[in-house]
């Protein structure tokens, strides 16, 4: 359960701001479902994509900053309550989400919820991320289910969730800040790694990306790379 010392509710803190951030090279259907189930299980009145633009922890996204955040905003043009946020791609410095949050919640005051939406095997590794505990003084953080995620291992983490973990929504949306929950999702098992695997060999990515974004990928001639320049772009499995 949530310890003690956590910021006791406040008037104007229900229906808060998701974050889901990622390279997006491409956006696809996965991404856009985790964001939707974001939205409606948490209540929020919008969940924001960020895309990154120099991610610290893996080989630089292979379209261009302008091509990802194109590609995203075909994307959410019909999704209600789903919003680019291209706060990241206006930095010039590596994309930490501890920055990000900062940034955001500069904006929106200390009173709003913020919550950072992630898959399970994200949140696996992180410790890894850049003054990761103090993601926590920003943002609760929502963990969802993927098939094939890894459990947590590393003891710092799995302290944090015992400190941490709340079991509703409602708990989560008490506090602007500082909780951590697991939810369900309806989760779909695709990668961008294998997506621009797939449009490198010449094949079709109809039914895992939206039909805006597979005319944009056409039309501006990407992910033409060969099936072996792109296995090199591994380690991309949550964005």
């Amino acid at each position: 359960m949530v310890e003690a010392t956590l910021q006791k509710p406040r008037a104007n803190s229900a229906r808060g701001i998701g974050v889901f951030g990622g390279t997006f090279d491409p956006v696809h259907l996965a991404h856009l479902r985790m964001a939707l189930e974001m939205r409606e299980q948490l209540q929020l009145e919008q969940v924001r994509l960020v895309p990154s633009h120099r991610p610290p922890h893996r080989p630089p996204p292979l379209a261009s900053a302008q091509h990802r955040l194109a590609m995203l905003q075909l994307a959410v043009m019909d999704c209600e309550g789903l919003v680019v946020d291209d706060r990241e791609l206006r930095r010039d410095t590596p994309s930490y989400m501890v920055d990000t949050l900062q940034s955001l919640r500069d904006e929106v005051g200390r009173d709003k919820v913020i919550v950072l939406g992630m898959g399970a095997d994200a949140f696996a590794g992180l410790t890894s991320w850049y003054r990761w505990q103090q993601l926590f003084e920003l943002a609760s953080i929502a963990v969802f289910g993927r098939p094939g995620a890894g459990l947590v291992t590393d003891t710092s983490l799995q302290q944090q969730i015992d400190r941490r973990r709340v079991d509703d929504v409602s708990a989560l949306l008490a506090v602007p800040n500082g909780c951590i929950a697991f939810l369900a999702a309806n989760a779909l098992d695709v990668s961008a790694t294998s997506l621009r695997a797939i449009m490198a060999a010449g094949r079709s990515p109809q039914f895992l990306i939206s039909d805006r974004v597979s005319d944009y990928i056409r039309q501006h001639g990407l992910y033409c790379a060969t099936a072996t320049e792109l296995s090199a772009q591994s380690n991309d499995h949550a964005n």
